[in-house]
């Protein structure tokens, strides 16, 4: 897919899982289209799946190669929700037990922490997207520090992902964002808690997601492929016919013609109101 303009350049439906073979060979298909057309790649953006590297560096050489920067923060939010998770599970298991029907005068003072405790497990769960959220406003801040109030580790999970954030900053070139990077790596070792949940920042893919910043033509999210697959998945599930190999490939080449034919279909539409308001 061209990023740049949202058109399909060629596409292959297959039957099965995907191999570097499968890869090596529709990258040479698309190696040919761009020479017959007198094109050359310059850079291209992937997800993190591992059978790319290994193709691209064989069929187009030693191009730039981003790898989506979507899929990595997603990678990252989705670990640091299961760390707030574990601290949601681990205050669950330290709640003090308490008999049936209203506590004795002894009891009260514990099942008032009892209350309190409770209290911020919900809190936790149904404020837990502030921990991933790109950009807080001012009250979203106090209720984060609110409900974090006595423990560090969750202020250092939402300030590992601010940093994560500013990473990925157009303004900066990717050799500032690889030492932000390494500093905050150093950062997260220290916290041995935070260490497992946040693996994903030792990823060599997250250097290759910088690659963008020193590129202004280079997308940094493989957008473009991921709307066009979106936009098939949701056609399945109205359309049932669209569902077999041979289906799959004729839809996609319809939508291939539809869109070498959407110019002419603009200027037609044009000219037919223009000459429509002239008679009115």
């Amino acid at each position: 897919m061209d990023n740049h303009t949202f058109k399909r350049i060629r596409y292959e439906v297959l039957d099965h899982n995907p191999t570097q073979a499968d890869i090596t060979v529709f990258f040479r298909r698309l190696h040919s289209a761009l020479e017959a057309r007198g094109l050359k790649l310059t850079g291209i953006t992937t997800d993190g799946s591992p059978l790319y590297p290994a193709p691209i560096v064989e069929v187009f050489g030693p191009i730039p190669h981003q790898v989506c920067e979507f899929h990595v923060l997603k990678e990252l939010t989705h670990g640091v929700l299961h760390a707030v998770a574990k601290v949601r599970k681990s205050l669950a298991a330290a709640l003090p037990p308490l008999g049936r029907g209203r506590p004795s005068q002894a009891l009260q003072r514990t099942a008032r922490r009892r209350q309190r405790l409770q209290e911020r497990i919900r809190a936790l769960f149904e404020r837990r997207h502030l921990f991933v959220q790109h950009g807080l406003a001012a009250a979203e801040k106090h209720t984060l520090y609110r409900i974090t109030r006595g423990a560090p580790q969750l202020r250092a999970l939402r300030e590992v992902m601010d940093a994560s954030y500013r990473l990925f900053d157009r303004r900066c070139r990717s050799e500032t964002a690889l030492a932000r990077l390494a500093r905050l790596r150093q950062r997260v070792r220290r916290f041995k808690t935070l260490r497992r949940p946040l693996a994903k920042l030792f990823s060599p893919n997250l250097e290759k997601a910088l690659t963008f910043l020193d590129d202004s033509l280079l997308p940094s999210t493989s957008n473009a492929v991921e709307r066009g697959n979106r936009r098939h998945r949701k056609m399945q599930k109205t359309v049932y016919r669209v569902r077999s190999q041979q289906r799959i490939a004729e839809r996609i080449a319809l939508d291939m013609q539809r869109d070498a034919q959407a110019p002419g279909r603009q200027q037609t539409t044009a000219s037919l109101q223009f000459a429509r308001a002239m008679t009115l």
